[in-house]
Protein backbone atom coordinates (compact mmCIF):
# COMPACT_ATOMS: atom_id res chain seq x y z
CA UNK A 1 0.00 0.00 0.00
CA UNK A 2 1.12 3.55 -1.25
CA UNK A 3 1.43 6.43 1.52
CA UNK A 4 -1.40 8.30 -0.67
CA UNK A 5 -4.20 5.28 -0.64
CA UNK A 6 -3.36 4.66 2.86
CA UNK A 7 -3.42 8.15 3.89
CA UNK A 8 -6.45 8.27 2.12
CA UNK A 9 -7.50 4.90 4.46
CA UNK A 10 -6.97 6.32 7.63
CA UNK A 11 -8.85 9.51 6.83
CA UNK A 12 -11.49 7.65 5.54
CA UNK A 13 -11.86 5.68 8.93
CA UNK A 14 -11.03 8.40 11.33
CA UNK A 15 -14.14 10.52 9.64
CA UNK A 16 -16.50 7.43 10.32
CA UNK A 17 -14.98 6.41 13.44
CA UNK A 18 -14.59 9.62 14.82
CA UNK A 19 -18.22 10.64 14.18
CA UNK A 20 -19.48 7.70 16.49
CA UNK A 21 -17.25 8.34 19.31
CA UNK A 22 -18.01 12.29 19.23
CA UNK A 23 -22.02 11.68 19.15
CA UNK A 24 -22.22 8.06 20.49
CA UNK A 25 -19.59 7.17 22.54
CA UNK A 26 -17.61 9.81 24.31
CA UNK A 27 -20.43 10.08 26.77
CA UNK A 28 -21.00 6.83 27.13
CA UNK A 29 -17.45 6.14 27.78
CA UNK A 30 -16.74 8.86 29.90
CA UNK A 31 -19.67 7.73 32.19
CA UNK A 32 -18.47 3.79 32.53
CA UNK A 33 -15.07 3.97 33.17
CA UNK A 34 -14.39 7.71 34.98
CA UNK A 35 -13.66 7.90 38.31
CA UNK A 36 -13.38 4.23 38.85
CA UNK A 37 -10.15 4.52 40.89
CA UNK A 38 -8.92 6.77 43.98
CA UNK A 39 -5.09 7.75 43.85
CA UNK A 40 -3.14 9.13 47.08
CA UNK A 41 -2.78 12.82 46.77
CA UNK A 42 -0.93 13.85 50.15
CA UNK A 43 -1.24 14.02 53.68
CA UNK A 44 -2.63 16.63 55.98
CA UNK A 45 -2.96 17.51 59.81
CA UNK A 46 -6.10 15.17 61.11
CA UNK A 47 -9.56 17.37 61.24
CA UNK A 48 -12.26 16.68 63.28
CA UNK A 49 -14.42 14.38 61.31
CA UNK A 50 -12.00 12.66 59.50
CA UNK A 51 -12.43 9.00 59.08
CA UNK A 52 -9.91 7.42 61.44
CA UNK A 53 -9.25 4.44 58.96
CA UNK A 54 -7.32 7.00 57.06
CA UNK A 55 -4.67 7.99 59.33
CA UNK A 56 -1.34 7.48 58.46
CA UNK A 57 0.21 5.96 61.31
CA UNK A 58 3.58 6.20 60.38
CA UNK A 59 3.61 10.44 59.35
CA UNK A 60 1.94 10.32 62.98
CA UNK A 61 4.05 8.40 64.86
CA UNK A 62 7.35 10.75 63.37
CA UNK A 63 5.54 14.28 63.74
CA UNK A 64 3.84 13.16 67.29
CA UNK A 65 -0.02 14.20 66.22
CA UNK A 66 -2.49 12.65 63.82
CA UNK A 67 -2.27 13.02 60.52
CA UNK A 68 -4.48 11.71 57.51
CA UNK A 69 -3.83 10.77 54.01
CA UNK A 70 -5.96 12.28 51.35
CA UNK A 71 -7.12 10.47 48.44
CA UNK A 72 -8.66 11.98 44.57
CA UNK A 73 -10.36 10.49 42.07
CA UNK A 74 -8.16 9.46 39.15
CA UNK A 75 -8.59 11.37 36.19
CA UNK A 76 -6.39 9.93 33.82
CA UNK A 77 -7.09 6.20 32.43
CA UNK A 78 -5.20 4.21 30.32
CA UNK A 79 -6.53 2.15 27.72
CA UNK A 80 -5.05 -0.86 26.17
CA UNK A 81 -6.28 -2.42 23.07
CA UNK A 82 -5.65 -6.02 22.56
CA UNK A 83 -6.29 -6.96 18.36
CA UNK A 84 -5.99 -9.88 16.89
CA UNK A 85 -4.37 -10.34 13.92
CA UNK A 86 -3.92 -13.85 12.94
CA UNK A 87 -5.10 -15.32 9.77
CA UNK A 88 -8.74 -15.96 10.75
CA UNK A 89 -9.54 -12.54 11.07
CA UNK A 90 -9.52 -12.20 6.72
CA UNK A 91 -12.45 -14.30 7.06
CA UNK A 92 -15.92 -12.45 5.47
CA UNK A 93 -18.17 -14.41 3.45
CA UNK A 94 -21.01 -10.83 3.51
CA UNK A 95 -20.25 -7.44 4.07
CA UNK A 96 -16.66 -7.37 4.73
CA UNK A 97 -13.58 -9.45 7.06
CA UNK A 98 -14.09 -9.58 10.72
CA UNK A 99 -10.53 -7.65 10.56
CA UNK A 100 -12.11 -4.12 9.37
CA UNK A 101 -14.97 -4.43 11.71
CA UNK A 102 -12.11 -5.07 14.03
CA UNK A 103 -10.06 -2.08 13.04
CA UNK A 104 -13.36 0.31 13.34
CA UNK A 105 -14.30 -0.42 16.76
CA UNK A 106 -10.78 -0.37 18.33
CA UNK A 107 -10.35 3.07 16.16
CA UNK A 108 -13.93 4.62 17.75
CA UNK A 109 -12.24 3.47 21.44
CA UNK A 110 -9.52 4.88 20.82
CA UNK A 111 -11.05 8.59 19.86
CA UNK A 112 -13.20 7.67 22.72
CA UNK A 113 -10.65 7.31 25.09
CA UNK A 114 -8.71 10.40 23.30
CA UNK A 115 -11.91 12.83 24.20
CA UNK A 116 -11.37 12.07 27.72
CA UNK A 117 -7.19 12.46 27.89
CA UNK A 118 -6.63 9.19 28.50
CA UNK A 119 -3.70 7.64 27.32
CA UNK A 120 -4.07 4.57 24.28
CA UNK A 121 -1.70 1.43 23.85
CA UNK A 122 -2.08 -1.25 21.21
CA UNK A 123 -0.97 -4.78 21.31
CA UNK A 124 -1.03 -6.91 17.68
CA UNK A 125 -1.20 -10.68 18.59
CA UNK A 126 -1.26 -13.85 16.79
CA UNK A 127 0.13 -16.72 17.98
CA UNK A 128 2.81 -14.39 19.60
CA UNK A 129 2.83 -10.51 20.11
CA UNK A 130 3.58 -9.30 16.64
CA UNK A 131 3.69 -5.44 17.76
CA UNK A 132 3.19 -3.22 21.11
CA UNK A 133 2.38 0.26 21.12
CA UNK A 134 3.59 1.86 24.82
CA UNK A 135 0.02 3.81 25.67
CA UNK A 136 0.44 7.93 24.83
CA UNK A 137 -1.73 10.61 24.40
CA UNK A 138 -2.64 12.70 21.76
CA UNK A 139 -4.29 12.75 17.89
CA UNK A 140 -1.11 11.78 15.99
CA UNK A 141 -0.40 8.65 18.57
CA UNK A 142 -4.25 7.29 17.74
CA UNK A 143 -3.83 8.26 14.23
CA UNK A 144 -0.58 5.95 14.67
CA UNK A 145 -2.49 3.17 15.56
CA UNK A 146 -5.01 3.44 12.99
CA UNK A 147 -2.21 3.29 10.74
CA UNK A 148 -0.84 -0.29 12.16
CA UNK A 149 -4.39 -1.35 12.02
CA UNK A 150 -4.54 -0.87 8.76
CA UNK A 151 -1.96 -2.03 7.38
CA UNK A 152 0.10 -4.49 9.57
CA UNK A 153 1.08 -7.35 7.95
CA UNK A 154 1.52 -10.71 10.73
CA UNK A 155 4.89 -12.84 10.49
CA UNK A 156 2.27 -15.60 12.05
CA UNK A 157 -1.14 -16.56 11.00
CA UNK A 158 -1.88 -18.80 14.19
CA UNK A 159 -4.24 -17.16 17.40
CA UNK A 160 -2.06 -17.61 20.64
CA UNK A 161 -4.73 -15.84 23.57
CA UNK A 162 -3.00 -17.11 26.63
CA UNK A 163 0.33 -15.92 25.45
CA UNK A 164 -0.88 -11.99 24.69
CA UNK A 165 -2.43 -11.95 28.29
CA UNK A 166 0.84 -12.53 29.58
CA UNK A 167 2.23 -10.34 27.52
CA UNK A 168 -0.08 -7.44 29.05
CA UNK A 169 0.56 -8.60 32.56
CA UNK A 170 4.39 -8.51 32.31
CA UNK A 171 4.15 -5.34 30.57
CA UNK A 172 1.84 -3.39 32.20
CA UNK A 173 2.08 -2.57 36.03
CA UNK A 174 -0.53 -0.48 36.30
CA UNK A 175 -3.90 -1.01 36.35
CA UNK A 176 -5.97 -0.16 32.31
CA UNK A 177 -8.96 -0.38 30.80
CA UNK A 178 -8.40 -3.29 28.18
CA UNK A 179 -10.43 -4.20 25.25
CA UNK A 180 -9.89 -7.28 23.63
CA UNK A 181 -10.55 -7.66 20.10
CA UNK A 182 -10.45 -11.35 18.45
CA UNK A 183 -12.64 -13.51 16.72
CA UNK A 184 -11.66 -15.83 20.14
CA UNK A 185 -11.29 -19.08 18.42
CA UNK A 186 -8.92 -20.79 20.39
CA UNK A 187 -8.66 -22.27 23.93
CA UNK A 188 -6.38 -22.57 27.18
CA UNK A 189 -6.40 -18.72 28.21
CA UNK A 190 -8.51 -19.25 30.96
CA UNK A 191 -5.91 -19.37 33.41
CA UNK A 192 -3.91 -15.97 32.31
CA UNK A 193 -6.83 -14.28 31.78
CA UNK A 194 -7.88 -14.71 35.54
CA UNK A 195 -3.90 -13.61 36.13
CA UNK A 196 -4.41 -10.50 33.91
CA UNK A 197 -8.08 -9.21 35.18
CA UNK A 198 -6.70 -9.43 38.77
CA UNK A 199 -5.12 -5.97 37.80
CA UNK A 200 -6.54 -4.77 34.67
CA UNK A 201 -10.52 -3.84 33.81
CA UNK A 202 -11.09 -6.63 30.38
CA UNK A 203 -13.64 -6.83 27.68
CA UNK A 204 -13.35 -9.05 25.12
CA UNK A 205 -15.29 -8.36 21.73
CA UNK A 206 -16.05 -11.39 19.94
CA UNK A 207 -16.09 -10.73 16.34
CA UNK A 208 -17.73 -13.37 14.22
CA UNK A 209 -19.04 -13.96 10.86
CA UNK A 210 -22.73 -15.59 10.26
CA UNK A 211 -20.89 -18.58 8.26
CA UNK A 212 -18.88 -19.33 11.29
CA UNK A 213 -22.03 -20.11 13.23
CA UNK A 214 -24.06 -22.38 10.98
CA UNK A 215 -22.46 -24.20 7.90
CA UNK A 216 -24.69 -23.97 4.58
CA UNK A 217 -25.69 -26.60 2.35
CA UNK A 218 -23.71 -25.47 -0.96
CA UNK A 219 -22.40 -29.60 -1.63
CA UNK A 220 -18.81 -30.16 -1.73
CA UNK A 221 -16.89 -26.73 -1.17
CA UNK A 222 -13.28 -26.26 -1.07
CA UNK A 223 -12.23 -24.69 2.35
CA UNK A 224 -8.99 -22.89 2.82
CA UNK A 225 -7.64 -22.80 6.45
CA UNK A 226 -6.25 -19.27 6.78
CA UNK A 227 -4.18 -20.08 9.48
CA UNK A 228 -2.91 -23.38 8.95
CA UNK A 229 -2.89 -22.71 5.01
CA UNK A 230 -4.60 -26.00 4.78
CA UNK A 231 -6.84 -26.79 1.58
CA UNK A 232 -9.93 -29.42 2.06
CA UNK A 233 -12.79 -30.52 0.51
CA UNK A 234 -15.89 -30.56 2.53
CA UNK A 235 -19.54 -32.17 1.81
CA UNK A 236 -21.42 -29.66 3.20
CA UNK A 237 -24.59 -31.71 2.08
CA UNK A 238 -24.24 -34.01 4.92
CA UNK A 239 -25.94 -33.39 7.92
CA UNK A 240 -23.32 -35.20 10.20
CA UNK A 241 -20.90 -32.69 8.85
CA UNK A 242 -22.68 -29.05 9.46
CA UNK A 243 -23.53 -30.75 13.02
CA UNK A 244 -19.98 -31.35 14.28
CA UNK A 245 -19.28 -27.78 12.64
CA UNK A 246 -22.22 -26.42 14.65
CA UNK A 247 -21.07 -28.29 17.94
CA UNK A 248 -17.59 -27.15 17.03
CA UNK A 249 -18.83 -23.80 16.89
CA UNK A 250 -20.90 -23.75 20.14
CA UNK A 251 -17.70 -25.24 21.98
CA UNK A 252 -15.67 -22.50 21.59
CA UNK A 253 -18.23 -19.66 21.93
CA UNK A 254 -19.15 -21.60 25.63
CA UNK A 255 -15.62 -21.15 26.36
CA UNK A 256 -15.21 -17.42 25.65
CA UNK A 257 -18.15 -16.95 27.92
CA UNK A 258 -17.27 -19.29 30.64
CA UNK A 259 -13.54 -18.03 30.29
CA UNK A 260 -14.73 -13.78 30.57
CA UNK A 261 -17.23 -14.85 33.02
CA UNK A 262 -14.96 -16.29 35.77
CA UNK A 263 -12.53 -13.85 35.67
CA UNK A 264 -14.93 -10.83 36.16
CA UNK A 265 -14.16 -9.81 32.70
CA UNK A 266 -17.01 -8.19 30.50
CA UNK A 267 -17.85 -9.54 26.95
CA UNK A 268 -19.61 -8.87 23.72
CA UNK A 269 -20.84 -10.58 20.83
CA UNK A 270 -20.87 -8.62 17.26
CA UNK A 271 -21.68 -10.11 14.14
CA UNK A 272 -19.74 -8.64 10.94
CA UNK A 273 -22.80 -8.33 9.14
CA UNK A 274 -24.69 -6.39 11.89
CA UNK A 275 -24.55 -2.93 13.32
CA UNK A 276 -21.84 -3.13 16.09
CA UNK A 277 -22.94 0.10 17.26
CA UNK A 278 -25.54 -1.25 19.32
CA UNK A 279 -24.26 -3.72 21.26
CA UNK A 280 -21.45 -1.68 22.56
CA UNK A 281 -23.99 1.09 23.41
CA UNK A 282 -25.74 -1.51 25.29
CA UNK A 283 -22.96 -2.66 27.12
CA UNK A 284 -21.41 0.53 28.02
CA UNK A 285 -24.92 1.78 29.40
CA UNK A 286 -25.57 -2.10 31.90
CA UNK A 287 -22.17 -0.97 33.11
Amino acid sequence: MDTKELLKKVRKIEIKTRRLSDHIFGGEYHSTFKGRGMIFSEVRKYQFGDDVRSIDWNVTARYNEPFVKVFEEERELTLMLMVDVSGSSKFGTKKTFKKNIITEIAATLAFSATQNNDKIGLILFSNSVELYIPPKKGRSHVLRIIRELLEFEPQEKQTSIKDSLEFLTGVMKKKAIVFMLSDFIDNDYNHSLKIAAKRHDITGIRVFDPTEEELPNLGMVQFFDQETNEVLWVNTSAKQTRNRYKINYREQVDYFEKAFKSSGSGKIHTRSDQNYVTQLLNYFKAR
